[in-house]
């Protein structure tokens, strides 16, 4: 059941590499230089890290000033954008680019306002900008969810032909926008198999565990193996995406602890299963975003437009990785068990055969109630 390897190009690895060391530098707070795919360059730095020393900085090393990029999710949001971007316009996963560059020039205050739903203050009336995607202030976006901060970013356009230059002066570090564009799905599809370990469950005794990563160093994921389930036969399969709060903590906000148990058990009874347990924190937004969204729910916002207003789509997952495990493991055919039909399109386009629906319901716990209902109202999931 190991996964075939193939062969990694020299090119795929160094654009996955400065993809990577783009991420760490902006989560260091750092900038870097946007080598972007319309052909211009800018300054990126995350939002989230920005004070007026950083503003001065780009102000510095660009010559020019910096304007502040967000989503247009989070534009609404903030209340300086009516309606959500065309979708012809929008990113792969259905974002708009939204540039401000207030006259008057952006103010540490200003950037945390219109970055962090979170933070108080209001926001000063600013023209907002759209661009198309792909474009270079999209680009960084993309780059700045990778890093699993808040979807915002800093830039400023350098000249394209002085921008090695500029880079090099300064020290920083440069990626290319197409590489960030290629990145996660790459990395997604060329999952193997990194190692393989007996691990009996409470539920689940003959229960192995299998770990994927990409061949860049990137997010795992494992399969829970229940069993021997037949390769020849369609397989009953949960893909489960991990929950810290639910699954660790035994959070009552969420049905994931429930979910995630109440599938090993199933799968145990049915005699064989898999349970693939996706690195997709918060619906793919990450921990920290997730619980951004929590206090926009405590203050009485359901949990689709919590993550809109952190500037996020509703739902961020892809399960091309999930997909990729699948084969890989030798099953080209379900027995999903899921309540949410995206799941069963998606797999469907990457190639997965979903012969059967698999209802997997459990009661509200008096804290989730709202929750759940959202999910069937907004989401479309089949509870």
């Amino acid at each position: 059941m190991s996964l075939a390897a193939e062969p990694i190009s020299p090119l795929m690895r160094t654009a996955s590499r400065s993809v990577q060391r783009a991420v760490s530098e902006l989560r260091r707070g750092d900038l870097v230089m946007l080598q972007g795919g319309d052909g211009r360059a800018l300054l990126v730095r995350a939002a989230e890290m920005t004070d007026a020393p950083a503003l001065a900085l780009v102000r510095q090393i660009a010559g020019a000033e910096p304007a502040l990029v967000l989503t247009d999710k989070r534009a609404i949001a903030a209340g300086i954008l009516d309606q959500a971007v065309d979708p012809a316009l929008a990113d792969p996963m259905g974002a708009g680019t939204v540039v401000v560059a207030p006259a008057q020039g952006l103010t540490p205050d200003l950037v945390r306002v219109l970055a962090d739903p979170t933070r108080p203050g209001s926001a000063q009336a600013v023209q907002p900008a759209v661009r198309p995607f792909p474009s270079a202030e999209g680009e960084a976006l993309l780059l700045v969810k990778l890093a699993r901060l808040l979807p915002a970013v800093i830039v400023a356009e350098v000249a394209a032909d002085r921008a090695g230059e500029v880079a090099e002066r300064n020290d920083l570090l440069s990626v290319r926008g197409a590489d960030v564009q290629a990145y996660q799905a790459t990395g997604e599809s060329t999952l193997r198999q990194v190692v393989e370990a007996s691990v009996p469950l409470a539920d689940a005794e003959n229960t192995r565990l299998i770990a994927f990563r990409a061949p860049d160093g990137g997010v795992e994921h494992l399969a829970i193996l229940i069993g021997t389930p037949d390769p020849a036969q369609p397989v009953l399969a949960r893909l489960h995406s991990e929950c810290f709060t639910g699954d660790l903590l035994g959070s009552l906000r969420c049905d994931c602890g429930a979910q995630l148990r109440g599938a090993i058990r199933e799968i145990a009874a049915q005699g064989s299963g898999v349970v693939l347990y996706l690195a997709q924190e918060g619906r793919n937004i990450g921990l920290m975003n997730k619980l951004r969204a929590y206090r926009l729910q405590d203050a009485g916002v359901d949990t689709v437009d919590a993550n809109l207003m952190v500037g996020f789509e509703a739902d961020e997952r892809t399960y091309l990785p999930a997909a990729t495990m699948l084969k890989a493991l030798g099953f080209n055919a379900v027995r999903l068990m899921t309540n949410n039909p995206d799941k069963l399109a998606q797999l469907a386009r990457w190639g997965v055969q979903v012969v059967d629906r698999v209802p997997h319901i459990f009661p509200a716990n008096g804290h989730n109630v709202a929750y759940l209902r959202t999910k069937a109202e907004k989401a479309g999931h089949l509870l």
